[in-house]
């Protein structure tokens, strides 16, 4: 298959190490799907497609190596695809151990057969001298005594797996945040911390929806304080806030981590959207929903970015907002929806000027200036401070200015690619509860601004200079994990 790509300018890979520094890629991957994921297959035939797609990361992973590549992250359900029942899924798991078994599948093959994926995976890594991470299927037995054990007498995991550059599983994850569809798998019944040690860094990982949720993501960043996370994903885009590029580089500048993120790519479901960010913000990123092949993303990235000197300084999110007294009258207001949330708005009107809107506890501040106002372009400040219910629970403080779909404001809040609009400064802030949020700022095309903007320690998101591209949005993205429901352990069949 064809392989587009992308480079950054880094140095000779010989002084990466000693600069302290590696050699980072990522794969977004169109995955060869099943015919009829309802049906079930033999492993043999199993086997089959998931070669399909080991051939395709395959030559991904020989390409990042060629390119001095140290480690390579290939997207969630990347070797079989998604939407399997339990029966379904079956011939594509395989048993695979814990990392403490000390184990080379590529050079000691029979020790837990069958594992022909584990073995692809191992012998890719050894013999291309790189890291690789890979998300496949694992299957536990469990004892009919266990209440959690299904009936049909085994856990079934959505699992990372991460092997060295000679060959050696170094990691393995359970994913513990599913998303809805996702009933072909169980919850573990705890989350798991998985880290590791690397000469280029200390690195975690979880999986797609795990970003969304305290357990295990933020605990590795702040408890652990990894280097880098690896994120295998399968990322729907959900506009105007949820885009992966959007809020995968947010969270990676909220949470002062190195990201490398891999989602998949596939036009009809609306996903797309990799890259590779750092703390300061992005390096390398892709987002192309008119393309159907594979993409290579490689750079470089600090490999102890707290260690830098760029290092951003720790903020106090409600520092400013909250200094601010009299709330300026506008009888502007009113409702809309974003992502089956009720936001309270109200509409920039005017060219320039200073604007608030409160929702429960959060007041959100808005000054600004648009470099020249279409008249088709209708802006709006938003506030939501309560819990999202739908395809998961977790409350949210968000304020965010976004352009309307159409001059008709019943559309603000609905998705939105394009804008006419730039602005030549901007300045929001919010009365946060939270000390994790989130700064996204995302320009005409689903299009990130590095370099544009930034965060100042008393909590204002601000442009550094006039908007290079016309504005979708700008957000301060925050989640009160404190007031999330407890996690919802999934019921066996």
């Amino acid at each position: 298959a064809e392989i587009s790509q992308t480079l950054a300018c880094f140095p000779a890979v010989t002084w990466a190490c000693a600069l302290g520094s590696y050699i980072a890629a990522v794969y977004e991957h169109s995955v060869v799907l099943s015919e009829d994921t309802e049906v079930p297959v033999s492993p043999e035939e199993a086997l089959v497609l998931m070669d399909k797609n080991m051939a395709i990361l395959e030559a991904a992973i020989k390409e990042a190596a060629r390119q001095g590549a140290h480690i390579i992250v290939t997207p969630e359900d990347g070797i079989y695809g998604w939407v399997f029942t339990r029966e379904t899924i079956y011939p594509y798991l395989e048993d695979i151990p814990d990392a403490e078994v000390n184990w080379i599948p590529c050079a000691d093959p029979g020790r837990f057969a069958p594992s022909p994926v584990l073995e692809r995976l191992s012998c890719l890594a050894r013999n291309n001298s790189i890291y690789v991470v890979a998300n496949m299927g694992d299957k536990k037995p469990c004892n009919s005594s266990d209440p959690r054990c299904a009936s049909d007498g085994h856990y079934q995991y959505n699992t990372n797996v991460v092997f060295d550059s000679e060959g050696k599983l170094v990691a393995r994850y359970h994913k513990y945040n599913l998303f809805v569809t996702e009933k072909q798998f169980n919850y573990p019944k705890d989350p798991e911390f998985v880290t590791f040690n690397t000469s280029f860094g200390y690195f975690g990982i979880f999986t797609c929806a795990d970003i969304l949720y305290h357990d295990p993501a933020v605990v590795l960043a702040s408890r652990f304080q990894v280097d880098t996370i690896l994120f295998p994903t399968a990322w729907v885009n959900t506009l105007p806030l949820l885009s992966a590029v959007q809020f995968h580089s947010a969270w990676a500048m909220g949470m002062g981590v190195n990201f490398l993120s891999a989602n998949m790519c596939n036009s009809t479901l609306e996903m797309t959207g990799s890259g590779i960010y750092a703390p300061e913000g992005p390096r390398a990123y892709y987002y192309n929903r008119e393309m159907e092949n594979g993409h290579l993303l490689v750079t470089e990235l600090s490999s102890h970015p707290r260690l830098s000197p760029d290092y951003p300084a720790a903020v106090n999110w409600k520092s400013y907002a909250s200094r601010i007294e009299q709330l300026p009258s506008n009888n502007h207001y009113f409702s809309g929806v974003i992502y089956h949330d009720t936001f309270s708005f109200t509409e920039l009107t005017e060219p320039e000027g200073y604007c608030s809107i409160c929702q429960q506890d959060l007041c959100c501040h808005l000054s600004y200036k648009m470099e020249e106002k279409q008249k088709d372009d209708i802006y709006v400040l938003g506030a939501f401070d309560g819990l999202h219910v739908v395809e998961g629970e977790y409350y949210l403080q968000i304020c965010t200015v976004l352009k309307c779909k159409s001059t008709d404001l019943d559309t603000c809040g609905q998705p939105v690619e394009t804008a006419q609009t730039k602005f030549e400064r901007f300045s929001l802030s919010g009365t946060f509860g939270t000390n994790y949020v989130f700064p996204e700022v995302l320009y005409s095309g689903v299009q990130l601004a590095p370099g544009e903007f930034e965060v100042l320690t008393d909590g204002r998101l601000i442009s550094r200079t006039s908007t290079s591209k016309p504005v979708l949005s700008v957000t301060l993205f925050g989640r009160w994990y404190e007031k999330d429901p407890p996690h919802t352990q999934q019921v066996s069949p």
